[in-house]
């Protein structure tokens, strides 16, 4: 079977100056993210569809992606995949003395802790080393890049941290009602930027309500993206056997063949 060092070998091949690949030749760290990107969510994908096929097929693609950004740093003299590698062997081993109490491979042996414990001491540990690179705010490592709704909950975790949050989930619900009451009286002015600002802040608040929940708000709204298709797709199907275009049928019957769909489950 081939192995990482075939991976490295073949990647320095499609970079090769004279013999390599034309595309990969040219691309560069900025042209390469929308692919990262791209591999990274559908990994999700096969995951929560519980694809197991082929997701073998799609981690390797991810794999590439971070062989192929090790390549061009090292073209560039910074670091290599190796050097990559020994990074995140030595973070790992430092975020979890509970298993590697010696800050080695050679000295493992769990240690027993709950899942709290663990997450605790797993958060401390990388504030303190937020701390050593000095690092002046809380909020200031937060990937401006990252999802909307995953930066806005990395954004209130990192807040909660501190201290800034409601102490309860009831505290998130009224902000929740505070801001669609805002919404509404944003509309009726009929001031559509600000309605733009409040549908913000009501995006937010609901990402909040996430957190408190424990749950992932980018994957509950996949879920729910995902439940809406197929309840779309049975509406679909009905119509389709109706033999009726999608404007010769009323609202309540397109909503009656949605609540068939509820019903079944779908």
């Amino acid at each position: 079977m081939y192995t990482l060092e075939d991976l490295i070998r073949l990647m320095n091949a499609l970079r090769d100056p004279e013999g390599g690949c034309p595309w990969d030749r040219k691309q560069t760290f900025a042209s390469i993210v929308p692919h990262t990107l791209e591999e990274a969510y559908e990994v999700a994908d096969c995951i929560e569809r519980e694809d197991w096929e082929h997701l073998k097929g799609e981690l390797g693609d991810l794999l590439f992606q971070i062989v192929f950004y090790a390549r061009l740093a090292d073209e560039q003299g910074w670091f290599d995949l190796k050097a990559v590698i020994d990074q995140l062997v030595d973070k790992l081993l430092r975020r979890h003395p509970h298993v590697f109490p010696d800050g080695t491979l050679d000295g493992a042996g769990t240690q027993a802790v709950d899942v709290a414990s663990v997450s605790a001491s797993w958060e401390a540990i990388k504030e303190q080393e937020r701390h050593e690179k000095a690092q002046k705010g809380v909020l200031d490592d937060v990937p401006l890049n990252l999802p909307g709704l995953s930066r806005a909950a990395k954004l209130q975790r990192r807040a909660a941290r501190v201290g800034f949050d409601w102490p309860d989930v009831r505290g998130v619900l009224d902000k929740i009602e505070e801001e669609i009451g805002e919404l509404r009286e944003a509309l009726e002015q009929g001031n559509e930027a600000h309605a733009r600002e409040e549908l913000g802040d009501l995006l937010f608040a609901q990402v909040n309500l996430a957190r408190h929940l424990n749950a992932d708000p980018e994957q509950a709204l996949r879920q729910t993206n995902a439940k809406f298709e197929r309840r779309f797709r049975h509406v679909e199907s009905r119509v389709q056997a109706s033999g009726e275009d999608w404007e010769q049928l009323s609202l309540d019957t397109l909503d009656q063949w949605w609540d068939e769909a509820k019903q079944r489950g779908l």
